[in-house]
């Protein structure tokens, strides 16, 4: 693993396995990273992430799973990037120092969202005070509006953050207002920021825009369709690349109806992947067994462009 190397194409939002009685199960992580590699052909990794429960884990949890992402990725993965936002300051920064300390790749941050920063001069200095703790990590902005409620347009963010945080290399951007994404790519290509699009059926969409490639958790299990999506956009296959947006949209929005959020993630990603990834951590309830069984019907119905 190495931070030298420019973070493109799909990272895995990582899920946090756990065992049946709610403690994360760190064992099954080999078998996690070997799985992303071999099968998904998924090499990038954000860890403690809203797949990765991060907020609703303990400091010394967030800092379990990152060691192990790290000790379990050597010489397999080529980014780890460990997401430290806090809603306690000190909390993201002891999480920065934690991160720096064992190698990760870099570090990302989400905005706190029960006191929230209603403009760029609140927010800056929460993120310049958490990047200075790991000066030597690239440092990304983990921007979620649909989550946080903070709807400080990233264009405006970006003017002059090179200069308040020098480590700063990108933008995890999960929110469908490309037009803000649009001005993001456009105003800031001299510095060449890395920005991973965060909102996974839209995709094709910011990669036209010239997004560097995308954070999601679709990519733990459809992560090979995912590639030849992009494979097939690079080479402006562009028929194609859409009926691979236009499938993993239909999986998606027939997911979306049933109800569809993390721990409903864990069930789909158990029975694609075979790994147990447990239920969630309360007050997310477990996926229903009626889900399980017509989301995975859904999927084995879908007729990919492969053949798959």
């Amino acid at each position: 693993m190495t931070s030298r190397k420019k973070l493109q194409g799909l990272v895995a939002a990582t899920i946090t396995p756990m065992t049946p009685d709610g403690q994360i199960n760190l064992p099954v992580i080999r078998q996690y990273v070997d799985y992303l590699v071999n099968e998904q052909h998924v090499k990038n990794v954000f860890v403690n992430g809203t797949t990765g429960e991060g907020l609703s884990l303990s400091i010394q949890e967030r800092k379990q799973l990152a060691e192990e992402w790290m000790c379990q990725g050597k010489d397999k993965l080529d980014h780890v990037i460990i997401h430290v936002g806090a809603l306690s300051l000190p909390e993201s920064q002891e999480l920065a120092r934690h991160a720096a300390a064992i190698g990760a790749g870099g570090i990302a941050v989400i905005t706190p969202f029960f006191f929230k920063p209603t403009n760029k001069d609140e927010l800056v200095p929460f993120l310049q005070k958490v990047a200075a703790e790991a000066p030597a990590v690239p440092f990304y902005y983990y921007h979620i509006p649909p989550l946080t409620g903070v709807k400080i347009r990233v264009e405006e963010l970006l003017e002059g953050i090179k200069e308040r945080i020098p480590t700063f290399q990108g933008v995890k951007f999960s929110d469908t207002d490309l037009l803000d994404l649009a001005q993001c790519i456009h105003r800031n290509e001299a510095q060449q920021l890395e920005f991973l699009y965060g909102v996974d059926e839209q995709l094709l969409g910011a990669l036209a825009l010239g997004a560097n490639g995308a954070v999601g958790s679709t990519y733990n299990y459809l992560g090979r369709q995912t590639n030849l999506m992009l494979e097939a956009f690079a080479r402006a296959d562009l028929a194609l690349a859409r009926e691979y947006q236009f499938l993993t949209g239909e999986f998606l929005s027939f997911v979306i109806k049933l109800g569809f959020g993390v721990a409903q993630t864990k069930a789909v990603m158990t029975f694609v992947s075979g790994i147990p990834m447990g239920p969630p951590r309360l007050p997310l309830l477990g996926a229903s067994e009626e889900f399980t069984a017509k989301a995975k019907a859904k999927l084995d119905s879908i007729v990919w462009p492969d053949g798959d």
